[in-house]
């Protein structure tokens, strides 16, 4: 715990920056007793690998609520006390021992949630798989109770005995006393007809004054003493023996108690590191719940000796309270040791320094810090502050008597690597003096080697980082426009106070205002002024880079939207790539059943006719294809080589072969063209004109005139020798097979022929199967047999 100690200039740094409020802040993210005070109770860590792995630790649980998930931590409460308990040997009561059940199987929830995604998150499962496996304790535990937290008769036999015997006793005494309770005699003795238990016997109300006449042992009386609570004599050995049957059955239900708390003792150390594990993964989810809140990142470790860099750095205690936050970048470069932030006040200097001193500390706590990625920042062994009224009315102390006390225990703890925050430094007094204090202690605090962020109006101050390399400067912004604060911070150059503006803006009279600034202008320093006409240039510059900013979100979101159109159109023309898309399948099936056709026509009548015929309706299909290719596709020619003339010796791109072509002839709708050895007659509309001339063709070497004659007889038509009573299935689907030998069949049938061969080749051996087997039950078919080396099957027609 963070110690309340006033003097402890670290544990005052703490306090300063709202260290605790942060821990709060993060325990109230966590879902269980047992996080929220490991929550609170977060330790700054010292070493920077354990830094790096509890910021792995935090990625790993970002990962699994980036993914909507969460571990199943219903039902775990604190039940440490409890089993600490039954460890020294205490009998727990059956609702504690139900409770501690309940949180075993939410530990077992978790760590098989873990263990399934182990490979994701090994980190948190290294945690997760602490968790014993004690689920054969917590069903025996749930065994021996009822909902209630009564002790179930499951949990012993003896315990089961011992309450049947009093259940049957009490029904034998309910019978009896109602049997009283009817006896006309009786009732004139009885206050009213019933009974009740008092001390667990069963009693009536008697009158006092009829005492004598129902024997028995008074239990109780009424305030009046008018009525006594009888237990009537012929109960008496009925109700002993009820009480023997109740303190058997109450003896059984201690041994059962006593014997699962036994059991949990001796598991008890099991069960607490178990606890232990589920309080660090709840406070694992809790610092992810918190990241994400402050959209923070984990920063680069570095050097403590060596520069830091805090881009977009936002006040997490700010965020956090839900303000509107501006986000400042914060930086010392590789010589500057000190920042002197500037600028005017209730502008955000202090926001600045508390800022990157709770940073600081979250880093040291192993938490991601509100600062963009990229962000560099050192461990600092030492974090010490001097932030606010420091006045002790208790120790007769002036708020600069304090303030440099605090100082002083400060400059007595500083050592190389800490980092020291000093919010208005030397102050409160003379300022000729208070910047020569000021100076001196910041010129100590470099020589110790700690890195500084002071803030200030004292001008000599704001020199040091003109003329020292040592130190640097920043200052808030302020709109002399509007005469308000920006709450941006700058890096690079002093600022000045503004505090005339700043007391215009909340109600001071103008008149008072203007004469303050007449004795102003003649004590202010060069320094005062110079920061004055520097402060009106950068607030030009700021609004010319707002007008900047400004055009750059209206080209964005012209960008933005012309890319939505152009999404809109590509939503509305899908649709028709599409229905072409489907088109064209449509049309290439159809040529596909086409050509099955054709084929199986020839295969049928095999004549020189119809292969002609075949051939020419091929051609016209062919051309009227290129036609709509030629139409479709110009495209297809780069935007680059297009513009050239279509004449004689010209290059142009033939859209039907895809090819570049030399233009050979010219015959008004058409032109002869050369692409290699392809010399064709093409429409015009089959041609993109290209730029350049054609490459000259390369030689075609002449072949023999033998050779050429050879050439032209082969060229010729050939007979088809194929006899009728045959027919070739080679090549063909099977179903196109089929199709055509069923034709084939039918047609010899009504011939009268009475045997055919069917050529259907080996292959694999599927299409002869499927033949063989459509013939085993073709009503034409008197019987078939293999031939040929079985690559056909000859077929015996029915008569």
């Amino acid at each position: 715990m963070i110690s309340e100690s006033a003097h402890d200039p670290a544990e005052q740094a703490l306090r300063d920056l709202g260290f605790p409020r942060l821990l709060e802040a993060l325990a109230g993210r966590a879902r269980t007793d047992l996080g929220q005070a490991r929550a609170r109770n977060r330790p700054l860590r010292a070493e920077p690998s354990e830094i790096s792995e509890a910021l792995e630790l935090v990625a790993e649980a970002r990962l699994l609520a980036d993914e909507q998930r969460q571990l199943p931590l219903g039902g775990a409460r604190d039940v440490r006390a409890f089993v600490e308990r039954a460890s020294k040997g205490a009998v727990l009561e059956g609702r504690e021992l139900m409770d501690v059940a309940a949180v075993i199987a939410a530990l077992a929830r978790v760590r098989d949630a873990l263990e399934s995604l182990r490979g994701r998150v090994p980190r948190l499962w290294r945690i997760g798989e602490r968790i014993a496996d004690l689920l054969s304790l917590a069903r025996r535990i749930d065994a021996a109770f009822e909902p209630s937290g009564e002790v179930s008769d499951r949990a012993s036999s003896e315990l089961a005995s011992a309450r049947e015997r009093s259940r049957g006793l009490h029904g034998q005494l309910k019978s009896r006393i109602e049997d009283l309770l009817a006896d006309v005699e009786v009732e004139d003795w009885l206050r009213e007809r019933y009974f009740t238990i008092r001390n667990e016997r069963y009693v009536v109300p008697v009158k006092a004054q009829h005492r004598a006449q129902l024997p028995g042992i008074v239990h109780n009386a009424s305030q009046s003493g008018q009525t006594l609570f009888v237990e009537p004599q012929q109960l008496i050995g009925l109700g002993n023996e009820l009480a023997i049957a109740q303190s058997v059955a109450a003896e059984e239900e201690r041994k059962v108690l006593q014997e699962l708390t036994l059991a949990l003792g001796r598991r008890s150390a099991e069960l607490l590191d178990s606890m232990e594990a589920l309080g660090e993964l709840d406070e694992a989810e809790a610092c992810a719940r918190l990241a994400n809140d402050l959209n923070a990142h984990a920063p680069e470790l570095c050097s403590p000796k060596g520069p830091f860099e805090l881009r977009a750095l936002r006040h997490p205690l700010l965020v956090l309270q839900g303000k509107k936050v501006v986000a400042s970048d914060v930086r010392l470069e590789q010589t500057a040791r000190a920042l002197i932030v500037s600028g005017p006040n209730a502008g955000g200097k202090t926001v600045t320094l508390t800022g990157v001193g709770l940073c600081a500390l979250m880093l040291r706590a192993g938490l991601p810090i509100p600062a963009a990625e990229g962000s560099r920042l050192p461990v600092y062994p030492g974090v010490y502050s001097a932030i606010g009224d420091a006045q002790d009315l208790g120790r007769d102390l002036s708020t600069f008597s304090a303030h440099i006390v605090a100082l002083r225990d400060i400059l007595a703890r500083t050592g190389p690597g800490s980092l020291v925050l000093i919010d208005e430094v030397a102050a409160d007094t003379d300022p000729r003096e208070g910047a020569a204090i000021a100076t001196a202690i910041l010129e100590e605090l470099l020589d110790r080697g700690a890195t500084t962020l002071v803030t200030t109006h004292l001008e000599e101050l704001k020199a040091l980082g003109l003329g020292d390399p040592r130190f640097a400067n920043a200052h808030v912004g302020f709109d002399p426009v509007n005469l308000a604060p920006t709450y941006k911070l700058h890096l690079g150059s002093p600022g000045a106070s503004s505090a005339i503006d700043i007391a215009h803006r909340v109600g001071l009279s103008d008149v008072i205002c203007a004469r303050a600034r007449s004795h102003l202008s003649g004590t202010a320093g060069p320094l005062a002024k110079a920061l004055e006409k520097l402060e009106q240039e950068r607030a030009g510059l700021e609004r010319a880079r707002t007008e900047a900013e400004r055009a750059r979100d209206e080209a964005n979101a012209r960008r933005q939207e012309a890319e939505a159109r152009l999404r809109d159109i590509e939503e509305r023309i899908r649709p028709e790539a599409e229905a072409a898309r489907q088109k064209l399948l449509r049309d290439l099936e159809s040529a596909q059943v086409w050509v099955s056709e054709r084929v199986a026509e020839l295969q049928v009548s095999p004549t020189l006719a119809k292969a002609a015929e075949v051939r020419r309706q091929l051609r016209d299909v062919e051309t009227a294809q290129k036609r709509e290719l030629a139409q479709a596709q110009p495209e297809a020619v780069a935007p680059e080589e297009r513009g050239g003339e279509l004449k004689v010796g010209a290059r142009a791109h033939v859209v039907s072969l895809g090819r570049d072509a030399e233009v050979v002839e010219l015959h008004g709708e058409q032109a002869t063209v050369q692409a290699g050895a392809l010399r064709m007659r093409v429409p015009l509309t089959d041609l993109v004109p290209l730029r350049g001339k054609a490459k000259p063709a390369e030689p075609r070497l002449k072949s023999a005139p033998g050779a050429q004659l050879a050439k032209a007889k082969t060229a010729g038509a050939a007979g088809l020798a194929m006899p009728p009573e045959q027919v070739d299935v080679r090549g063909l689907r099977a179903e196109d097979a089929l199709r055509l030998v069923e034709g084939f069949l039918d047609r010899l049938y009504g011939e009268g022929r009475p045997a055919a061969v069917i050529v259907h080749g080996h292959g694999t051996g599927a299409l002869k199967a499927t033949l063989r087997e459509y013939l085993g039950g073709s009503p034409y078919v008197a019987r078939w047999s293999p031939e040929g080396g079985d690559g056909a099957t000859r077929v015996e027609l029915r008569g």
